[in-house]
């Protein structure tokens, strides 16, 4: 068996970092394993400067869930190392508890291809405390990158203003499993196409490709090099111009677009890699319409991002779709989202209530949320979205018509007489899945339509209008209340 991106189950579990195997441990030797957690999963501020963040990487959470388990090969690895202080790490009971452990917690979480914005939950996680403390890890490591790499794609989409995007990025990618996280997660951003052959098998996406400069390289001249491609790929004829020169390659180009109309064919495109990408493609365009070839396309490529792009745009360039490789795959240039995974609340079993809990820390910026949390977004009248609310039923007053922002609690927001909805949904229930994932065509189209009734002052990229994120006045009375309570000394007393 193995997971949607090809991990082997036998290495699910161990995929991870060591301190949450030792807290576990902890947890289960200091009696602490029938304490049920709360945690969730949130990031501080939106990525790349921008007002916004697309969901992605909740769709394979039912997965990881599923095969979470500790196998012989697992347990002998984990009894074989050895603590710093000497002797083995692992204590034989623990590890027999984790021979026979199946991971039992439920899950919500917003659905790939949703906005989403700081602080809020994008996945709320409960179960036992041993349960939760192991997913961590890898949970994060499936939601943070590709909701980034979803974010960038939706950037330079939004940038490409229509025109096709293709994810060129595997090579210049985190390695296997990075290169088919970006194809997956940008083809939810709004791309339209991978060249990563497996991304396409694996998740159904569109793949593209057509020839490299090795290929122009490889024959005795370029006209030649384009001869035989036309004639082994004529329904894919891509011909790339720059390998020597792009003003020659016109040309030759030009005449293999006629001797394919000739024989019945049609040259699909020309691309350009390099050089001044705004200047090239106004000459190139002007070259094939003089030649009666208006029908020929132009791709570019070259370390392409939303604001190059943007900026082709504001020259006049008359560019069909774009290659976008390195800055998509590597989310230059910001590598990391920063997402993080917080305990909210504990209570002492199935029946017992739960407590919120709360991080003060030194930075006012990091404290966290307590409760058991959920969204509610609202919409004005036309159904564009204007501001979330996180919500814990336990202390909730029952009046949304207001809420205390997630960071300032002296700013609030009038909410009086919008509708609303619940983003989050239970995907997982003691450790099973809740049905099937959604199809990424789905995710694709939840992205573009909710993209599509974002203000566009929210989804500008310079200095974007904040989003309001709040929390219900019950759940902000909570946070200071326990925040009172922390500062005191005593958070149960």
């Amino acid at each position: 068996m193995a997971l949607t991106d090809g991990t082997k189950t036998s290495d699910v579990a161990l995929n991870t970092d060591l301190y949450e195997l030792t807290m576990a441990q902890g947890f289960w030797e200091s009696g602490q394993a029938d304490v049920q957690g709360c945690f969730n999963v949130f990031f501080r501020d939106n990525p790349f400067g921008g007002g916004y963040a697309i969901a992605c990487g909740m769709g394979q959470i039912a997965d990881l869930v599923e095969n979470y388990v500790f196998d012989k090969e697992a347990i002998g690895y984990l009894s074989g190392i050895e603590a710093p202080g000497g002797g083995s790490l692992f204590k034989p009971d623990f590890l027999d508890h984790l021979r026979h452990f199946r991971m039992n917690v439920t899950v919500w979480a917003v659905p790939e291809g949703e906005l989403v914005f700081p602080r809020e939950p994008m996945v709320r996680v409960e179960g036992p405390l041993i349960d939760c403390q192991l997913l961590e890890t890898a949970l994060l490591n499936l939601v943070n990158f590709q909701t980034l790499v979803a974010t960038k794609a939706s950037r330079v989409v939004h940038a490409a203003e229509g025109h096709p995007v293709s994810d060129f990025g595997l090579r210049r990618a985190q390695g296997p499993d990075g290169g088919l996280a970006v194809a997956r997660a940008s083809y939810i951003g709004g791309a339209t196409s991978t060249s990563n052959v497996l991304a396409g098998k694996m998740y159904g996406i569109p793949v593209f490709g057509t020839h490299a400069h090795s290929w122009v390289m490889a024959f005795p001249s370029e006209l030649e090099a384009f001869r035989a491609f036309a004639l082994s790929s004529p329904k894919n004829c891509v011909l790339l111009l720059d390998t020597y020169d792009v003003h020659q390659g016109i040309a030759h180009a030009i005449t293999i677009a006629r001797e394919m109309e000739e024989a019945g064919e049609h040259l699909a495109a020309v691309r350009i890699d390099s050089g001044d990408l705004a200047k090239l493609s106004k000459e190139t365009r002007e070259a094939f319409d003089a030649a009666g070839l208006p029908y020929v396309k132009i791709s570019v490529s070259n370390d392409l991002d939303e604001y190059t792009i943007q900026s082709l745009f504001a020259q006049g360039a008359p560019i069909d779709s774009f290659g976008v490789g390195t800055k998509l795959a590597t989310c230059d240039p910001q590598p990391s989202l920063g997402g993080v995974y917080k305990l909210s609340a504990t209570r002492l079993g199935d029946d017992a209530p739960w407590e919120g809990v709360m991080k003060l820390s030194e930075m006012a910026y990091k404290r966290t949320i307590p409760g058991v949390q959920h969204v509610r977004r609202f919409f004005d009248a036309s159904g564009c979205p204007v501001g979330d609310m996180i919500v814990d039923d336990a202390y909730a007053t029952g009046d949304l018509s207001h809420m205390v922002d997630a960071v300032d609690d002296l700013v609030s927001y009038d909410l009086e007489g919008l509708q609303s909805r619940e983003l989050l949904e239970c995907i997982v229930r003691a450790g099973e899945r809740v049905g099937e994932p959604a199809r990424i065509e789905e995710s694709r189209t939840r992205c573009r339509e909710s993209l599509m009734l974002l203000d566009p002052a929210v989804r500008r990229f310079l200095n974007p209008q904040i989003y309001p994120v709040g929390l219900e006045a019950g759940l902000a009375d909570l946070r200071r209340d326990l925040a009172r309570r922390e500062r005191g000394g005593s958070r149960r007393g």
